[in-house]
């Protein structure tokens, strides 16, 4: 379930050894996620500014923005986050997983439910306006953890976001933010691979994973 309220949201402290580059060494605590989080994002993707694969070379799928379904993304802060995304692809879409083998593909294990046609995949996103573009509208942008041989516009989507990575920030050039998306997706990876970050689903964690691919979300 959606949380109701969660005003003036604290971003846990989960940034221990700063690189010299000034980017943070995210290791999470070794119990797992802390409050505010999980919290939870679903919809259809939709089309965004059309910059993930053109110009970053990093794909995103986008949602939209509502505060009436996600009442805590007024209050959270503009910047990067990590968590797991299930997508419900349709049969004819050409990564719909057909064995479980299928879906291991990063060092971070996804899976199918079966029942429900929802596949699951690590994640890192990002909330806010993106400076370095100046973009006068919010977006929630997520990038696949995973290499997809195509779109999935329309497609439904569910977010489980378990941790704060960095704040937004400007860059003086395109090389830069390219780079920190890296990291980012980097530090994920690092994260989501421990066993209180990984999903209990896949028999490697402890996290419940289960809003992500039951029927309906509640």
């Amino acid at each position: 379930m959606l949380p109701t309220s969660t005003n003036n949201l604290a971003i846990p402290s989960v940034l221990m050894t700063p690189l010299l580059t000034a980017h943070p060494l995210i290791n999470g605590p070794s119990m797992g996620l802390e409050a505010p989080y999980p919290l939870q994002m679903e919809g259809k993707v939709i089309k965004g500014f059309g910059r993930g694969s053109k110009e970053l070379g990093i794909p995103t799928a986008n949602l939209p923005i509502d505060e009436n379904l996600t009442p805590w993304i007024v209050d959270i802060k503009s910047g990067v986050y990590f968590g797991w995304a299930s997508l419900r692809l349709p049969p004819s879409h050409p990564n719909q997983p057909t064995t479980a083998s299928d879906t291991t593909t990063t060092t971070t294990a996804t899976f199918q439910e079966a029942d429900s046609g929802f596949s699951v995949y690590p994640m890192v996103m990002s909330i806010g306006y993106n400076k370095f573009y100046k973009n006068t509208v919010r977006s929630a942008e997520a990038h696949m953890l995973h290499e997809f041989w195509t779109d999935f516009y329309g497609v439904e989507m569910r977010l489980l976001i378990a941790g704060f990575i960095r704040e937004e920030k400007d860059y003086d050039d395109l090389q830069g933010l390219i780079e920190d998306i890296h990291m980012d997706c980097d530090v994920a990876r690092k994260i989501l691979d421990r066993e209180a970050w990984a999903l209990r689903e896949t028999g490697k964690g402890t996290l419940d994973g289960s809003w992500l691919v039951r029927e309906a979300a509640e």
